[in-house]
This record gives structure tokens, C-alpha cells and sequence, in this order.
């Protein structure tokens, strides 16, 4: 099952301050703690997933990773917590709690012992949808990443207005509803005493303003629909099937909400003479009888082009062989796979008289006789073997 996105379990926007994504992880924690929710599986789940999130986005380099990759950019991220404990997780983020790591804190007293929390920050129009486009790719565009530059059509700032929505600047007014703050406040009385919650305001949307006279351009959406060309970079290792993202390249938001993301689905175009088999490259070499009893140098294709190999004299049909490093790279990660050769020896079934004399000769020759047991002649399990020593 694939992994929910790391903003949506926080429920923060993709260009969320540190403070804001921190801010917010306290908030679902809270929220989802164990000793609030006793016996609940779900919200524990929730609890470990907040944690997880807030390890990735907490951290500018993971964060950085993450939009551009996904999950596959940080490995699974803190995928450790969802296997650990909630003590182990509020040992590791204590700092978040104003705790000191120990057993001090007091969930409780943190979430109502306050003024009900402080001023939530000002949000903007409806956010993008998201843009999904397909690239094909080469197996050597695979091997050394890729540079690609893609016209689309999308929704773009409208230039008009440029995203304002508005038809002048004298257009637009403060919020009577929330007086320009972008959101309203509700007080509930609760056992425990006054609870003060805030939502997005209704009237604006949470931008904090109105709009008297909407620009005719956009009719007051501040988007219009257009193509940009979009230049981004393929790195090396990328799998048939992965999908990169690129945050804020995707369709532009309405009311000046903030843009969606660019999904980049990857194809890797099948190649005619090599096989992808995760980091390593297969390819299946067909030789004749004869030049596997007397052995021969070939011309064998790679990744990076033609390359000479000796077929050992006595080769039996199925042997692999490896050509180390002759593979494709991972992803954030070092080193590559390799190159495996598969020996296919031709039999043939057509012959002149001449030539079933020649071997009628060689019938009853001891070296043309199976041996059984020899070490020329290996199962399915040892030629595995081989792969690996």
C-alpha cells in the first residue's frame, strides 16, 4: 500500500514555514496521543505517522529530498518510528513539547493549560491541482540521469491581474467577516473549562480580504489557462514506473493559493538487446557449438556501448557471467549493479551429409561423451551460485 504524503498527515501546505510544519506536528500529536485515545489502534497509527512525517519535514535536507523524490528520496523516511514505541518517539522529539526528553511531560496540561494557542498563520486561496505529465526515458538516460525541458498547458498565474483576482488595486477591501486576519475564532465551553479553536475564514477564504470588482480577464479566479515550458533534471537510477515531484510546478492556484505539484511519471523505454532486472543488466548471448567447445571473443552490447568478451573454451549453455559495474545506479544511493551475460549455445537441426559424417565421427570420441559430475557441467543452483561469489 503506498504511503500518504507526509504534508497531508501533518495537514500543512507544500510551502509551510519550519515553524509552521513544527507548529502543526504538535498540533496532531496531541491530537492522536495514546493517553487520550486509550485502546485505540488507529489513533496510535496516526500518532507514529506524525512522527515519521515530522522527521522527514523537520529536517531541511530530508525535506528537500522528499519533494523532490517521494518516499523512494528518503528511503522509506523515518520509517523506524512505525516499528518503535511512543515512548521511544517522544524521547526523540521532546524538544517539539518543551520537554527534556524524560518522562515530564504532560500532554494534558500542554494542550489546555494555555490560551487556547496563538494566532494562526494567514492562509491563501484554494491551492493547484496537481499536474501529471510522462517522460520516456533511454536505458543510458536511466544510467547517467537526464536533462528535460517539457512544454505543457496548465493553469497559470493570470496576467491580467496577476493572481489577484481583482481588476485594480482600489478593488480590494479588508474582510468584514474576520477583519483581515483570515480566520475566525470559536470559544466552547468543555468539562475541562474554555476551548479556543480557529478555522479559515468562510468570507475570504483565509486570504483576509475582498474583492469589490473582479478582473475581467480571470473573471476573479487569478488563474487563466496557458503553457509554460518546464526544465527539470532526471537523476540517474530512477525505475520504470517511479513518479518524481517537484513542488509548486504544477497548475496555479485560484485567489492566489499556492500552485499544485508536477508529477513526473517515468518510462524507460525497452531496449532490443538489453534486459533491466532491478540495478542489474541482462543480456542473452547466443553462440554456436563450436565456439563453445573452442571458445571465442565477441562483441557484446552494453550501456555504454560495445564491448569485447571472451567466451572461455568448454562453455556450458547456461552459464551467467558478470561484467561488475556494467549496470544501472540506484537512486540516492552509491555504486552499480553489473551486467550479466547468459550463455545460449545453438543447436542446429538442419545438416549436410558432410557434416553428420564429421560428427558421426566425433560420436564416440571419450571428450564428446557426457561426464555427469564434472565441474563443466552445473545445475540451475550452482550457476545461482555463481552470481554471487
Amino acid at each position: 500500500m503506498a504511503k500518504k504524503d507526509y504534508y497531508e498527515i501533518l495537514e500543512v501546505q507544500k510551502t509551510a514555514s519550519k515553524e509552521e510544519i513544527k507548529k502543526a506536528y504538535r498540533k496532531v500529536a496531541l491530537k492522536y496521543h495514546p493517553d487520550r485515545n486509550q485502546g485505540d489502534k488507529a489513533s496510535e497509527e496516526k500518532f507514529k505517522e506524525a512522527a515519521e512525517a515530522y522527521e522527514v519535514l523537520g529536517d531541511d535536507a530530508k525535506r528537500q529530498s522528499y519533494d523532490q523524490f517521494g518516499h523512494a528520496g528518503v528511503n522509506g523516511g523515518g520509517g523506524g518510528f512505525h516499528n518503535g514505541n511512543v515512548e521511544d518517539i517522544f524521547r526523540n522529539f521532546g524538544d517539539i513539547f518543551g520537554g527534556g526528553g524524560g518522562g515530564g511531560f504532560d500532554p494534558f496540561e500542554s494542550f489546555f493549560g494555555g490560551s487556547g494557542g496563538g494566532r494562526q498563520s494567514r492562509t491563501r486561496g484554494k491551492r493547484g491541482s496537481n499536474l501529471r505529465i510522462k517522460i520516456k526515458l533511454t536505458l543510458s538516460e536511466v544510467s547517467s540521469g537526464a536533462h528535460k525541458s517539457v512544454k505543457v498547458k496548465k493553469h497559470i498565474e493570470c496576467p491580467t491581474c496577476h493572481g489577484s483576482g481583482a481588476k485594480d488595486a482600489s478593488s480590494v477591501s479588508k474582510c468584514t467577516v474576520c477583519g483581515g486576519n483570515g480566520v475566525v475564532r470559536k470559544v466552547t465551553n468543555t468539562i475541562l473549562g474554555q476551548m479556543q479553536t480557529t478555522q479559515t475564514c468562510y468570507a475570504c477564504n483565509g486570504s483576509g480580504q475582498q474583492i469589490t470588482k473582479k478582473c475581467t480577464g480571470c473573471n476573479g479566479l487569478g488563474v487563466a489557462y496557458g503553457e509554460e515550458t518546464l526544465n527539470f533534471d532526471i537523476p540517474a537510477g530512477v525505475q520504470d514506473g517511479m513518479q518524481l515531484s517537484m513542488t509548486g510546478k504544477g497548475n496555479a492556484g485560484e485567489h492566489g493559493g499556492p500552485p499544485g505539484d508536477l508529477i513526473i511519471q517515468i518510462e524507460v523505454e525497452q531496449n532490443p538487446d538489453l534486459e533491466i532486472d532491478g540495478q542489474n543488466i541482462i543480456y542473452n548471448l547466443h553462440i554456436s557449438f563450436i565456439d563453445a567447445v573452442l571458445g571465442t571473443t565477441v562483441e557484446v552490447p552494453t550501456i555504454e556501448g560495445k564491448a569485447k568478451f571472451k567466451v572461455p573454451a568448454g562453455t556450458q549453455a547456461g552459464k551467467i557471467f558478470r561484467l561488475n559495474g556494467k549496470g544501472l545506479p540506484a537512486v540516492n544511493a552509491y555504486g552499480k549493479g553489473d551486467q550479466l551475460i547468459l550463455m545460449n549455445v545453438y543447436t542446429p537441426t538442419e545438416l549436410t551429409s558432410e557434416e553428420k559424417k564429421l560428427l558421426e565421427k566425433l560420436r564416440e570420441s571419450p571428450n564428446f561423451k557426457p561426464k555427469p559430475g564434472a565441474k563443466t557441467e552445473k545445475g540451475f543452483f550452482d550457476r545461482m551460485k555463481d552470481l554471487f561469489e
